[in-house]
């Protein structure tokens, strides 16, 4: 009896430990130490607004008079089926131009969104109108962001400069299982990717060049160490209860056999 007491003693303390869960208390911004990447940690590193790409999608409006991208063709709603106060958009063609009423193609390919914005803005001015006020805005512009968010999945980038911190509240912020000190940005090309690690309990992070986010690029937020811990407890736990359950139950029979 005294063995069966120990025995049931032995799988209550196990069970207590598996079911406690550790609260990760994050540290944000406080620590002071400069970010690295996987390629030139000394490398200074300048930011350089995105350049229109062919298959871009243009979102443009004439502020002069929405309804209107000029003012002798209304537009009700554009291709997407969109509100025509949010502009018509149209898609830039592999010939490195933009097709666009009354002025036609425009090339914008390898100019950034304030240069082409300028540039139609003084093409209309020449053509059609008094004074236009154009806006420009690139709508396919995107990132996808990973790991332990609140809120996986893709997020358009609606500003130039977009910072890591910025998209992290989009997702919700980060969840008590995650380790701000191992977030990661993937960018570049398949064939020549870079991994930039951030260390979200520097402050220094907040204004750093290097995580004012791209197009493309892929946010990973990983685990911190009591998360993975607890999982490799609880996979553990999964394999191990069946096994101590069958223990159990022949040392009751024995038990009870030798009464």
């Amino acid at each position: 009896m005294r063995v069966l007491n120990f025995t049931y003693l032995t799988v209550a303390i196990f069970l207590f430990c598996t079911s406690c869960s550790d609260k990760q208390y994050q540290t944000l911004f406080l620590q002071q130490k400069a970010l690295s990447d996987s390629t030139s940690k000394k490398a200074s590193v300048k930011t350089v607004d995105y350049q229109i790409k062919s298959q871009d999608i243009l979102q443009i409006r004439n502020l002069q008079d929405i309804k209107y991208i000029v003012n002798e063709s209304p537009i009700t709603a554009n291709a997407s089926g969109n509100n025509a106060s949010q502009g018509q958009e149209f898609q830039v063609q592999d010939d490195s131009t933009v097709a666009l009423p009354v002025i036609g193609h425009i090339k914008v390919i390898g100019l950034t969104r304030a240069e082409a914005q300028k540039l139609i803005e003084d093409q209309y001015r020449k053509v059609l109108l008094k004074d236009p006020i154009i806006d420009l805005k690139i709508i396919n512009l995107k990132v996808t962001i990973l790991g332990e968010v609140r809120g996986q999945g893709n997020y358009v980038l609606t500003k130039d400069r977009t910072s890591l911190v910025e998209v992290i509240g989009q997702a919700g912020g980060l969840t008590d299982r995650a380790n701000e000190k191992n977030v990661k940005i993937i960018r570049g090309t398949e064939a020549s990717p870079k991994v930039i690690n951030v260390d979200l309990a520097d402050i220094g992070s907040i204004n750093d060049p290097k995580t004012i986010l791209q197009s493309g690029d892929i946010i990973y937020i990983a685990q911190n160490k009591r998360a993975a811990r607890s999982d490799n407890l609880q996979s553990f736990t999964v394999i191990f209860q069946p096994a101590l359950l069958l223990f159990n139950t022949a040392l009751i029979i024995f038990t009870l056999i030798h009464k």
